[in-house]
């Protein structure tokens, strides 16, 4: 006889805001920037849920009947590939409550990402992959996405980022229409 989990995923819901805000706080924690944490409660209810720029799915201790507190959560959006000419799902951010961690919910979330993946594809739309970044010194999580997962490190690339007032700097290079 096979063991329930003792944990279950499904996709996040208006009512989750909190629960999400309070993991990505986590993250950030875990990640040392506490400090970069701008979102609210009113921002994920208006770009998670009515103008859904990026998707959650959650992992929550107990069963769908008797859910108990989130201890998981990947958030993603869809993204382009004009080399492969489909689209791809880039997972913006993961993570596992660190007393939750080795119980398989990181295996089990990444498991649900190639679920919505793979539905794209039978759906026609034919998702070409799954991207992600990594901090560089975050060596527990590189080893589990290269040993565990099989992931190829993009060692050939580098993030780059613009912010705030960077992007209103870009004004200076806007085309004068005639």
């Amino acid at each position: 006889m096979v063991a329930s989990s003792p944990y279950f995923i499904r996709p996040a819901t208006v009512e989750d805001v909190d629960a999400i805000l309070q993991l990505v706080v986590a993250l950030a924690i875990y990640e040392k920037a506490e400090d970069s944490v701008k979102a609210t409660p009113e921002l994920y209810r208006k770009n998670l849920f009515e103008t859904p720029y990026a998707h959650t799915l959650l992992a929550f201790a107990g069963t769908p009947d008797a859910p108990g507190k989130a201890i998981g959560l990947a958030m993603y959006f869809f993204n382009y590939s004009t080399w492969t000419g489909k689209p791809g799902l880039y997972l913006e951010d993961l993570f596992v409550d660190p007393a939750c961690r080795g119980q398989g919910v990181g295996k089990a979330l990444f498991a649900e990402l190639g679920k919505v993946a793979e539905e794209k594809v039978n759906n026609d739309t034919d998702c070409a992959r799954i991207d992600w970044q990594v901090l560089k010194w975050n060596q527990p999580s590189i080893d589990f996405y290269e040993k565990t997962l099989g992931a190829t490190a993009m060692t050939e690339w580098m993030g780059m980022r613009l912010e705030g007032s960077q992007i209103e700097n870009l004004r200076k290079f806007r085309l004068t229409s005639s």
